[in-house]
């Protein structure tokens, strides 16, 4: 208290000062039109940077919970895509005819945990596993296109190879001929990619899309990988075809794992007519 009396007795005069200030711009305000206004607006606009920043703030602790709700939206709405189903028609004519459309894919989401694209043999990891319904062999894409196959799965985790893999490789096609062949990562950019196998015969442009061609049980057809950015016969009756990818590595964040239904159905088809 006597520190209190000792720094108002020290200070007087300019508390005094402060005091006769606010009293004077007070009456300025109170009876001024233009200086009225002029407080008012410059209030308005602190209180709407600090409103504005408050929610800015709250949009950025929601961002999590708005992600996975996306998330889900999307996996809702590529499991309801006509080509996750396919038609199960039988024996046209008879009693037994169907045409009922079941549902041959199904998207499972996941997030990248950790990823490399600068080794020659590149890995993901993600983070879903077993409890989670993966499997080896699944196919992983993003929103952008393919990314690769599931090769190792725990009870919460998952390891892919991913496309920037040397030892993957994956039936293409491109997309407005039909005309596929065999593409696979050469262990330089992690841009692009060569689709191999291409008769010399085939009219392709630079620009042209490629997809998955569908011929395995792993990836449906129609899925993007990327864009023919050129082309040249280097021996034989073939093309090589230099691919710009359009999944970018180096960004990798949300990917869906797509399971084939009836990829155990196919496989042993395949194996009771000696595909193998």
């Amino acid at each position: 208290m006597r520190n209190l009396i000792r720094f108002i007795l020290n200070n007087h005069f300019f508390i005094l000062f402060i005091l006769f200030e606010i009293v004077a711009l007070t009456l300025v305000f109170q009876n001024n039109n233009y200086q009225k206004a002029f407080v008012f607006n410059l209030s308005r606009n602190i209180s709407g940077q600090i409103n504005s920043r408050i929610f800015s703030f709250r949009q950025y602790l929601d961002l999590y919970q708005t992600n996975i709700a996306l998330e889900e939206e999307n996996v809702r709405l590529r499991n309801n895509l006509l080509s996750s189903y396919k038609q199960n028609m039988r024996s046209p004519g008879s009693a037994e005819f169907d045409s009922a459309w079941v549902q041959q894919y199904n998207f499972i989401p996941a997030r990248v945990i950790s990823n490399s694209v600068n080794k020659q043999n590149n890995f993901i990891s993600i983070n879903k596993g077993a409890v989670h319904g993966i499997k080896p062999d699944m196919a992983v894409i993003s929103h952008d296109g393919i990314v690769g196959v599931v090769t190792g799965v725990s009870d919460h985790f998952a390891s892919v190879i991913p496309l920037l893999n040397t030892d993957l490789r994956i039936s293409s096609k491109i997309k407005n001929t039909g005309y596929f062949g065999s593409l696979h990562w050469d262990g330089k950019d992690p841009g692009s990619a060569l689709l191999h196998e291409m008769p010399h015969h085939v009219t392709m442009n630079t620009g042209d899309t490629i997809v998955t061609s569908g011929f395995s049980a792993i990836f449906p057809e129609g899925i993007r990988i990327g864009t023919i950015a050129d082309f040249a016969i280097t021996g034989g009756n073939f093309y090589t075809v230099v691919i710009d990818l359009s999944t970018d590595f180096r960004r990798l964040n949300h990917v869906y794992v797509i399971e084939n239904l009836f990829r155990d159905e196919l496989l042993d088809l395949e194996r009771q007519e000696g595909y193998d």
